[in-house]
Order: structure tokens, then C-alpha cells, then sequence
């Protein structure tokens, strides 16, 4: 695994603009950065990313099966009883899942380990699955890149792929997509996806989340009245939980995407939940729940602990800490925590120059499909984190 220095293409910004890519800098930083990018060798990729994907993949599925079972867990969890038949139901049903990301620490070299599932509203989708795959094809005809580079990505064949398969699931021709307002990214990562769902034979609509109201069925229909029956929400659900349509929300039938039962999967509970029933898997650090870590903290051989905010996204009140003097060696700020924390050994994000780098593994469907690389300067990960492109090599 290697940071290689890398010159950017004279035409990048202009070819951003053509392609729709209008938040590679935000609020005047860098957010697409190509100055250089991440090898890996097959290998790498194969055995220590991509397999390691699939398993942690399916345990998470187990946590799920185990955590709607246990009142006590969804009660861990902070998800509201209103919810908890919706979320037996939906997988009983089984509901499909689109698409997730599973965050590492890796150094090429050691296992990686998780840091967190991001299974309900990941972003830098489109980074991944369309526009790092641009560059790549840009720079091995420039000859600045071996021909015989390649990158791990199928990311926007299988998101047809699962579209078709998700439009067959539900017997479905349209899907309504939506986002908040006021996001350039989560604007750009929807239109993405619906272009995916256009080219699987889904008509496709788009409404704003904040204009999605409920008519006098109690069913939810967007703003020109259209009765919404599937749809994409790049939204969380522990938000819709807990705003005035929650209820109509559930009960409306619709065929979300991402499904209801996904709520235990977003949800940094999952982590003591995964280590509770797979310890000392290589790709696991010991994880525990608020309650919990004061009786187990000290068996460890970890000193350097993370706190996590149990809906925490996008990097926002995390601490990283030293048990023994309660130092903090690093934290960031954001609108999470009354809702209760967990706590999670610290496995340093490998450093390469003066960058702390993340690797994102995707999965479409049930399958790995590709990876993205984050880095920062700062030991924690946020929104505006940069992004570089990869190639196997």
C-alpha cells in the first residue's frame, strides 16, 4: 500500500462541471483531491479488504437476526418501541438493501480493522463507483499510469444490478428518490443513483424530504400529490423516528431504502454487539456499550479508547482518550449524544505523510464491490475529509 505523487488533470474542473460533480471543493477546501493517490496489490485487496468485507457482512446480518429478537438490545440501542414491529416485519420480509459502507483502518500490511457500518446514508458514492474510475481511464491514456493498473470497483454495475433486482423484489416500474435540502453532496450522490436506477428500467422522481407530506389516507405523497410506494431516502432513520410523520411513516407501507431493518446496522451499538458474539475476530476491536465499559475496559490490554455517540455520523463527538489519565488525544464536535455512547479500543489510522487514511469498503447488495480512500490531517475522519483515487497495480 502506497501514497504516490500524482500530477492532476489540466481538465478535471471542467470535466467535474460536465459530469455534474459540483461539490469537489467545499466551502472553499479541497475535497476531491487527486495530487495523488493509493496502490494496492491484488492481494491487498482480495485478502485483507475485500474477503474480510464479505464476512464482516454477513455476522452483521447475524447481529441483526439476534438484536430483533431482544427488547433489551433495541432499548441499547435507542430505537423507539414505535419502530420495533416495523423492524421484525421488514426482515422477516426481507426487505432488500441497496448499498452499504464498511470503514477500516488498514496499513497494507495488518488485518484491517472496522471501525464503524455505515448502512443507512453513506455518501462519496459517486466518487467511487463513477468519477475515480474517470480518472483512472483519464491517466492510463495519458501514459501516466501503467496499463496494466486496475482499481477495485464494479460499484455502478452492481447498483443496476441490485436496482433490477430490487424493482423485481417489489413488483416496482417508479421510485421516488429524496435528500434533505441545502446538500450539494447528498443532491449529487442522489442523482447518482438515480441515473443507476434509470439504466435498470425504474422511472424515477425526485422530491426534497423536508416537501414528503401525508394526504387524508394517512399514506405519504410528495408535493404534487403523487402517493409515495418505494423510495430512496438519503435521510437516517433515527431521524424519521422521531419527527412528526414517524408514525405514517411505518405505517404507510412503503418500500423504503434503505429497509427499516437497517436501524440496528447504522447504529454504533452494532460494534459491542459484534464483538459480543465474534471476540477476537482478527478484524474486530473490542467494543462495548456505555454501560458496560467501566466492568470490562480494565481486562483489556488496550489503553486508548474511542468514544462513539450511538447515531455519531460523519466523524461528529468522537473522543479518543487514554483510560488511565482521561486525557484526550483527540475530539471533535457535532449534535450527537444524548442518546448514549459506546466505547471502542482505538486502532490508529495508519499515517502516510502527515495524512491519517481511511478505507471505505462498499457493498452493493450482499456483495463487495469497491473501496474509497479518505484522509485527513487530524486523527478523526469528518464530512470534509479529503478524497483520493486508487489503482491495483
Amino acid at each position: 500500500m502506497l501514497r504516490l505523487p500524482s500530477l492532476a488533470r489540466s481538465n478535471w474542473q471542467a470535466l467535474a462541471k460536465e459530469y455534474g460533480f459540483h461539490f469537489h471543493t467545499m466551502y472553499g477546501e479541497t475535497y476531491w483531491d487527486e495530487s495523488a493517490y493509493y496502490q494496492f496489490s491484488l492481494q491487498q485487496i482480495e485478502e485483507h479488504i475485500e474477503q474480510p468485507s464479505a464476512e464482516i457482512h454477513q455476522m452483521c446480518l447475524h447481529v441483526v437476526n439476534e438484536a430483533l429478537k431482544s427488547e433489551e438490545t433495541l432499548q441499547k440501542l435507542a430505537i423507539p418501541e414505535l419502530a420495533w414491529q416495523a423492524m421484525a416485519d421488514s426482515w422477516n420480509e426481507k426487505h432488500p438493501s441497496l448499498y452499504s459502507r464498511l470503514d477500516f483502518s488498514y496499513d497494507g500490511k495488518h488485518p484491517a480493522k472496522l471501525l464503524e457500518n455505515n448502512a443507512d446514508t453513506p455518501t462519496s458514492l459517486y466518487e467511487t463507483g463513477f468519477w475515480q474510475w474517470l480518472w483512472l481511464e483519464d491517466k492510463v491514456k495519458a501514459g501516466h499510469i501503467s496499463r496494466n493498473a486496475d482499481q477495485f470497483n464494479s460499484v455502478q454495475e452492481k447498483l443496476i444490478r441490485t436496482f433490477k433486482d430490487i424493482s423485481q423484489f417489489y413488483q416496482c416500474r417508479f421510485m421516488h428518490f429524496a435528500c434533505a435540502k441545502d446538500s450539494l453532496e447528498d443532491r449529487g450522490t442522489v442523482q447518482y443513483l438515480q441515473d443507476c436506477a434509470s439504466e435498470a428500467g425504474l422511472d424515477t422522481y425526485f422530491t426534497f424530504m423536508e416537501d414528503i407530506g401525508v394526504d387524508a389516507l394517512e399514506q405519504l405523497s410528495d408535493k404534487n400529490d403523487n402517493l409515495i410506494e418505494h423510495c430512496f431516502k438519503l435521510y437516517p432513520w433515527e431521524f424519521m423516528l422521531r419527527e412528526p410523520f414517524a408514525k405514517q411513516t411505518i405505517s404507510s407501507r412503503v418500500g423504503w431504502l434503505e429497509p427499516i431493518w437497517k436501524s440496528v446496522l447504522s447504529n454504533k451499538g452494532l460494534l459491542p454487539l459484534l464483538w459480543q458474539s465474534f471476540e477476537n475476530h482478527p478484524n474486530l476491536l473490542p467494543a462495548f456499550f456505555e454501560s458496560d465499559f467501566a466492568k470490562y475496559a480494565h481486562q483489556s490490554s488496550h489503553s486508548s479508547w474511542v468514544k462513539k455517540p450511538l447515531y455519531s455520523r460523519e466523524g461528529a463527538n468522537i473522543d479518543i482518550f487514554d483510560i488511565n489519565t482521561q486525557q484526550k488525544n483527540a475530539s471533535s464536535e457535532g449534535p450527537y449524544g444524548e442518546e448514549g455512547f459506546v466505547y471502542q479500543a482505538n486502532h490508529p489510522l495508519p499515517r502516510f505523510g502527515d495524512n491519517y487514511t481511511l478505507i471505505g469498503s462498499w457493498l452493493i447488495g450482499d456483495e463487495p464491490a469497491g473501496i474509497s480512500v479518505r484522509e485527513d490531517k487530524n486523527l478523526i475522519t469528518q464530512d470534509m475529509s479529503r478524497y483520493l483515487p486508487h489503482i491495483i497495480l
